[in-house]
Parts: C-alpha cells; structure tokens; sequence
C-alpha cells in the first residue's frame, strides 16, 4: 500500500460492467479487514454511493483482486467480490465474467506477467475454473478479450434433470460457468399482469408480486442445485425465456438476484446459451438455437451477446460442454490512487 487510507487502483469497464482492480498485495490479507476497507472505497452502504467511487448499481459495484497463481495451469489469480450499494455486504460467492474481460490486461500493466504478453491463463478463485484470456489493443482505447472456458468439472445439470419443477414452474438448472435458472417468461402467472419476457429491466423490477415468485422459484432452485439455503446468496441467478425478435436464439430478462440486468453476463450468457442446447429443456419450443455451428445470439435488453457453445455426452450419458467461447472488450478509465472514505468518529460529521 502507498499508505494507510490510499489504495493503488485502476477503474475498468469489462465488457457491460464497471470494477476497482486492485492487487492482493494492495488489500489486506484478513477477508473481515479487506471487505469493510472495499465498503469505503465504493461508498457504500448508501443508494447512490456518493462518497465513494460505485456507480450506485450492483453492475458498477464490482472488485477484482488479482495475484500471481500457484496453480501450474494459471499465470494469474482473479477472485471477484461483489460490493453491496444498499447494505454493507461484499460476497465472493459467483465469479463474473465480464470483469474477466480486463484480468488479462491489468495482468500485464501491473508486470504479474511478461509485457507484451496477449495471452494470459487465469484461475477464478470464486469457483477453481479456469479461463484463457487473448487479447490485442491498447488498454485506454479498449481492447478486444477473447475468453474461452475449458470445460468446468461439477455437472451442466445440478439436479441431474433438463427439467424440474420448483415452486409450481417449470425450470431447467444448469451451470456452465454461472449457477442459472432457466423459467419461460410466459409461465410466471401474476395477478394482473401477463408476463411476456421482453418488458423493460424497470418494469419487471417494479412488479412486487413478480419479485415474490421469483424468490419462491430461486429460494427452492437453490435448495435442488445443491448450493443450500441461497436467501442472503447472488446465486443462482434467475433468466427469463422468451422466443428471440431480432434474429438472434432467445430473448432473455436476467435477475441479478433482485435488479434486472441491463443486459446479461458473460458466464450467465454462457449457462443460457448450454441450457437452449440441452434436449428436453425448457427452452424447447422458445429458443431457435441454429442447427449448423456453436455460435449462439442471446438477446437482452440493450441488445445481444454471442456464445461459442456446444455439448457432448458425459460420461454418465447426460450433457456436458464441450466448448464455451466468447469476445469482449474491456477499457481502462482511470489508474491512480482512491482514498477510501473515512472510518466515522462518534459524533462526527459527513
């Protein structure tokens, strides 16, 4: 550290999210210490984050901490921690895909790997899963990151089925990267409203009887994917199906658990589009994934993102991935020193 209350850090935009990067070296060691330090620095508990540097919404309240790996298969380390806007809690309980974009290139800026470098093997320490990370272009421009993800080692299908009912609705769980529960849009029966899958991120977040059923849904998905009691979890996260209207495979409406995504992330895209390849899913008779190659558009609401995505049969006979592939970019907006905001005196003033 530069000094108690100055952190060396670099502001990115990974692919449709915004993130502090830090050093591990740079944080402290102790996860308590390091997680109230990370509250200062984003400025939260507070909605709008204004005495620190988060956007005011969970897709610009993000961290990644990134150290050498002892790994023989990674050049560096990425945990991820999702600093809360509203309450005073950072969770490092799913990985996040489009931070991973910038992992690589903040690698090679901080020296963990040889500069010059346009590859670069990274461990997600949230999960263990690996990710190769190739890229070209200058950093404060943006660059391109292509992020290819070998095949992770727990199940495509947690409950073991492509379709289970939770909650009275049909889902398909499925995690190809990102815990991920699939639900037609069209089957969310709520009093007065047709739910239809293509209404605007606000529209949804503001329908409370809708929120209800969504937590019914993800509360007992979570309990049948084996990840417990998700209550106080950011997973599994929730996607909503619709048939596409642009061309693409499907529309989607993803919940992050509780604000609709703007758009849809890297490895909750990855999940969806292994769950539209899977047979017998729910995603049968909704999406129209193509018959000839891997790519995947998946639909959101501020556009699409393609998937390199295909199966193959486990060795227990059900579906596995194969290959999952995507391209992203990621920018660099600042680099310098955040001064994290004051730990409060008693009787003291903002």
């Amino acid at each position: 550290m530069t000094g108690p209350e100055e952190l060396r850090c670099m502001l990115m935009r990974g692919g449709t999210s915004k993130g502090a990067y830090f050093l591990a070296d740079d944080l402290p060691a102790e996860p308590a210490a390091r997680d109230e330090l990370l509250l200062r620095v984003m400025g939260s508990p507070d909605p709008r984050q204004i005495d620190g540097i988060g956007g005011a919404h969970p897709l610009t309240s993000k961290v990644a901490v990134v150290s050498p790996s002892s790994d023989p298969a990674a050049d560096v380390d990425y945990l991820f921690l999702q600093v809360g806007v509203e309450e005073p809690v950072v969770s490092d309980r799913q990985n996040c895909g489009n931070l991973l974009a910038g992992i690589g290139p903040f690698a090679v800026e901080r020296g963990l790997v040889g500069a010059g470098e346009t590859s670069v093997r990274i461990r997600m320490v949230n999960s263990g899963d690996l990710a190769m990370a190739t890229f070209s272009g200058d950093l404060g421009d943006g660059v391109e990151v292509s992020l290819e993800f070998p095949p992770g080692d727990g199940p495509l299908l947690p409950t073991g089925h492509p379709r289970d009912t939770v909650a009275d609705t049909e889902v398909t769980c499925v995690d190809n990267g990102m815990p991920t529960v699939l639900v037609p849009a069209d089957s969310l029966k709520v009093t007065g409203c047709e739910v239809t899958g293509y209404e605007d991120p606000e529209e949804l977040e503001s329908n409370r009887e809708l929120a209800v059923r969504l937590r019914e849904i993800r509360l007992a998905a979570g309990e049948l994917m084996g990840l417990g009691d998700v209550s106080d979890a950011t997973v599994p996260k929730l996607t909503l199906l619709a048939p596409p209207r642009h061309g693409g495979a499907v529309t989607t409406r993803t919940f992050i658990p509780v604000r609709c995504h703007t758009a849809i992330g890297v490895l909750g895209a990855a999940s969806v589009a292994a769950g539209l390849r899977i047979e017998g899913g729910v995603a049968d008779g909704i999406a129209q994934p193509p018959t000839d190659g891997d790519r995947l558009r998946i639909e959101h609401p501020t556009g699409s993102i393609d998937i390199e995505s295909s199966l193959t049969e486990g060795p227990d006979g059900r579906p596995a991935a194969r290959r999952t592939a995507v391209v992203r970019t990621a920018r660099k907006l600042f680099d310098g020193t955040v001064f994290p905001r004051p730990i409060p005196t008693p009787g003291g003033q903002r």
